[in-house]
């Protein structure tokens, strides 16, 4: 396992020296102008001088001297032992990391789960599974997942998806999939053709004026449906209702 470091230093409990802030620093010295630093690492000009502003501002000396034309910029003493002192605490910090031997006794796993717990997606339902069979054709895949309750449920996806996420059997993934995209039978309908279907219990219905969502316990995972409030009332569903709910394939997005 390979970590790497990056460093935000605070002053005053605010962040004021980024990884992003550094490189700007670094561009300035190079280069001695806010334009062309600002083109070096692909941000425009106003938000170059704009964190310019704001890392003077929050550090008790001048770090970054610009002419009264703005066209110049040079660091000043203060930034030059600022911009030294974070390069080497930098580095310091990613020879302790690299050093450690308590690193190997870390199970990977946890940090496959911080990720997921991380991931900021609209997405209402998120389910971990490991994927069973991957079924290649010419522009599509389809994608068998595993999940802890035991289900197998499939996901169409392009196969410049399957190619970017680099997936194949085995691999721990992530399904997601809009609580709109549910659909709920009280029993099995012939007239419903979707292939993944999961059978749950009703733990937990969230009614208002319009729309509801009910939350079916499918085993070991819990998905969320939504639905409008006057099927809640046509289907007469309360909670313990046992429900089959259905995706369609190519509603149920994979991450990695």
């Amino acid at each position: 396992m390979e970590f790497l470091s990056y460093l935000n230093l605070l002053n005053k409990d605010m962040v004021f020296l980024l990884e992003k802030r550094v490189e700007l620093l670094l561009a300035i010295e190079k280069l001695g102008s806010i334009s062309l630093a600002s083109k070096s690492i692909n941000i425009s000009y106003d938000i170059a001088f704009d964190t310019l502003m704001t890392i003077n501002n929050l550090c008790p000396s001048t770090v970054v001297e610009i002419s009264e034309d703005v066209q110049k910029a040079s660091l000043s003493g203060y930034g030059k032992n600022l911009l030294l002192s974070y390069i080497f605490v930098q580095k310091e910090y990613q020879r302790f990391l690299e050093s450690s031997q308590e690193i190997n006794k870390i199970d990977i796993g946890f940090f496959k789960s911080i990720q997921r717990i991380a991931m900021q997606i609209s997405a209402r339902n998120q389910i971990q599974g490991d994927i069973e069979h991957i079924e290649k054709r010419k522009i599509n895949s389809s994608i068998f997942i595993n999940l802890k309750s035991g289900y197998s449920i499939s996901s169409n996806i392009t196969n410049s998806s399957l190619h970017s996420l680099k997936l194949k059997n085995d691999d721990s993934v992530v399904i997601l999939f809009k609580s709109s995209s549910v659909i709920l039978a009280k029993e099995s309908s012939s007239n419903i053709s979707i292939k993944n279907k999961l059978q749950g219990k009703i733990i937990k219905i969230i009614t208002e004026e319009v729309d509801s969502e009910i939350l079916l316990d499918i085993g070991e995972d819990t998905i969320v449906a939504a639905i409008t409030t006057e099927e809640v009332k046509s289907m007469k569903l309360k909670i313990g209702d046992i429900l089959n709910a259905f995706i369609k394939p190519s509603d149920i997005m994979i991450g990695k």
